[in-house]
Formats: structure tokens, sequence, C-alpha cells
């Protein structure tokens, strides 16, 4: 009875996730505009997922990431949408964040309450840094209110997760670096992918010269890689502290 009710309630977690990620594929809420840049959320289902009932349902949310990213580049195609045809692409590095997200969680929550209290805090501090950072580049460049708000809103909630990290370090952090491992694998896999398979194509699409692709895609990397990946954390971290709470 309880391995079956283990089960349903992992299903249903999957199905409920897997179901937020294509809405957030469908509307505004898969990309938060902060103002000179832009990150998407669709990944952080699967992080969500992986961190809370495992590898398997995180690579099922994945999946579900994944082919939902596939038809949607068919159905809805961009100049660049073709790259995204090619499930090594659109598919494998989606099922692989909820893998790599889970492993780093689990390899991380094994350190020492020290060095796991010191990290976090450093973690933090660097968030609120890059946070600072960004609400600095809005207000000098004339964002608009919403970008400027949506990143006070991100900071507060960041001061938050700092100031409660120092009593729940032992738990905070390894979600914190799970997230960042499952953010950086879809970032990563999915650039390097189109680099290796679909470089001339890619740059073609863009209008970029050929012997500019690869400092092209390693811009996007960063411009887009590091933001998100520092989103996903501050996402991830108050969402499965929350669900945790909520069980207990």
């Amino acid at each position: 009875m309880n391995k079956k009710t283990l089960s349903s309630r992992k299903l249903t977690t999957a199905a409920v996730l897997g179901a937020i990620t294509i809405v957030l594929g469908l509307t505004p809420l898969g990309l938060i505009p902060l103002g000179i840049i832009n990150a998407t959320t669709m990944h952080i289902p699967v992080i969500i997922a992986a961190i809370v009932e495992g590898p398997v349902v995180g690579g099922l949310v994945g999946l579900i990431f994944g082919v939902f990213s596939l038809i949607n580049a068919v159905i809805r195609p961009t100049p660049i949408s073709f790259v995204f045809y090619n499930p090594l692409i659109s598919v494998i590095p989606r099922i692989l964040i909820g893998i790599t997200s889970y492993y780093a969680y689990t390899s991380v929550k094994k350190f020492d309450d020290k060095n796991l209290k010191t990290a976090s805090k450093i973690l933090w501090s660097l968030l609120l840094i890059f946070l600072a950072f960004i609400l600095y580049k809005n207000i000098k460049n004339g964002a608009s209110k919403v970008n400027i708000i949506l990143v006070i809103i991100l900071i507060i909630v960041c001061l938050g997760l700092f100031y409660y990290s120092n009593k729940t370090a032992t738990k905070d952090f390894p979600i914190a670096i799970g997230a960042f491992v499952g953010s950086m694998t879809n970032t990563i896999l999915v650039l390097t992918g189109i680099y290796l398979i679909y470089a001339q194509k890619y740059v073609e699409a863009l209008n970029i010269p050929l012997e500019n692709a690869r400092s092209a895609i390693l811009g996007v990397s960063i411009t887009s890689g590091l933001p998100e990946a520092f989103l996903s954390i501050i996402i991830t971290s108050g969402v499965i502290k929350a669900v945790l709470k909520a069980r207990r």
C-alpha cells in the first residue's frame, strides 16, 4: 500500500509539474523580463521535481519539457527553431536536468555543516550583488517600472532566503547547488549541441559571421545561462522550502 501510495504521489507530482512546464511555455510566465536580460523559467519545474521526488520523476518532467520544446518549435517556428527539431538538443538535455540536479543536491548534502553554512552565506551574498547590479543597470538604462519592480521583488526574496539560510544552511545550500547545476546542464548541453551540429546554420539564421559562432554561442551561455541559473536558485529554494514545510 505504501509503495502504491508513493508511486501515485510521484506520478501526480510529475503530471502537475509537467503541466506547469507547458503553461510556462505557452504564456509570458515562461520568460521573466529583468530589463537588461530575459531569463526563462521553463526548466525550474524539472529541478523541483528531481529534488523533491528523485531523478526518475525529474527525468520524466524533463521529458515533458523536451517533447514540448520540440512540438513548440514545429508549430510556432522562429528563425532558429530548426535546432530544436533534433531530440539531441530539444529532449535529451532536458531529461538530464532532472538527473544532474538530483545528484548534485544529494552529493552536497554530505558536506560538513560548518562548510555548508559558510558556502551558503557566500552564495546568497553573490546573488544579492548580482541582483543589485541588475537593478542599477535597469535604473541607469531607464528600464520599465515592471522590470525594476521584478528585480526588487527578487532582491526581497533573496534577502529573506539569506536570513533563513543561516538557520537551515544544511538543507538550503544543497538545494541551491542542485538548482544551479540543473540549470547549467540545460544551458551547456543545448548550446554545445547547437555549436557541434548546427553552428553554420545557426549563425546564418542570426546573420552572424561563421568565425563568430563560438563567441556568439558562448555569449548566450554567459548573458542568459548564468542569470537563469541564479534565478533558478532563488525560485527553486523558495518553492522547495514551502513544499517540504507543507509536507511536515
